[in-house]
């Protein structure tokens, strides 16, 4: 785990310049704290995405580490692979199916991480070294192209695993919803209904006065979320 390579100080004293609401939202939160995920190629870590998706976490990580797992026995060609290496898209491609619901993948995640290494192996999927020196814009439209990889999770990625620094994922339910709570009216105690969250357009609107850190900026609406549970559990407004 690793902070974010840009200026993170230069980003809070701007933002706060820039958006009085949202410099007393990074006031009452304190410290920005976002550190980047291990460094894995974007085959690895849009394969774990994948796996993880609409599952909690702790069933997510045993499939995940079942998956790799299951890549240390003799595979085609009396193959193996070390226990501690992460299959290859060539290893995932030559999977039989059994393998992989054994491992626990539903057929649509199966046939979505095959989607995955056939798009890594023509190059659509770039390597590490290639994506590191593309724009966001342009890695949202390669990657999406995957079989259940849709733009949020790209942006999670560029996030969380490349540490960009101007990503505003407007669909994003955490952040819609303490976009709602530092400058809408929703109150920690209120239940959130769908006329309560912002729209991509409004989120925008205020988010150009937050570029070149929107990520920085998305990171404190997720905090906003933490303070509202906070406050609701100990009794305040």
């Amino acid at each position: 785990m690793r902070a974010p390579a840009y200026d993170h100080e230069l980003a809070l004293k701007e933002l706060a310049e820039r958006d009085a609401k949202l410099g007393r939202l990074i006031e009452r939160a304190g410290p920005f704290t976002l550190k980047l995920t291990t460094a894995l190629s974007p085959f690895e870590a849009l394969l774990e995405s994948i796996v993880y998706q609409q599952l909690h976490g702790k069933a997510a990580a045993a499939i995940h580490a079942r998956l790799l797992d299951s890549f240390a026995e003799p595979g085609p060609g009396g193959s193996v692979l070390h226990p501690a290496a992460h299959p290859t898209a060539e290893h995932l491609l030559a999977a039989p199916n059994e393998q992989l619901r054994l491992a626990g993948l539903s057929h649509n995640k199966a046939l979505a991480i095959r989607d995955l290494a056939a798009k890594t192996l023509d190059g659509t999927v770039p390597t590490l070294a290639r994506i590191r020196r593309m724009p966001d814009e342009e890695i949202i439209e390669k990657l999406t192209q995957v079989r259940g990889i849709g733009t949020w999770t790209v942006e999670m990625f560029l996030m969380f695993r490349l540490g960009r620094p101007d990503v505003l994922p407007v669909s994003d339910y955490g952040v819609r919803k303490g976009f709602a709570l530092t400058f809408g009216k929703l109150k920690a105690t209120d239940k959130v209904g769908a006329a309560d969250l912002p729209k991509p357009a409004e989120m925008e609107k205020r988010a150009k006065r937050w570029h070149p850190w929107c990520s920085v900026a998305s990171w404190y609406m997720w905090r906003a979320c933490d303070l509202a549970a906070k406050s609701k559990v100990g009794g305040g407004s």
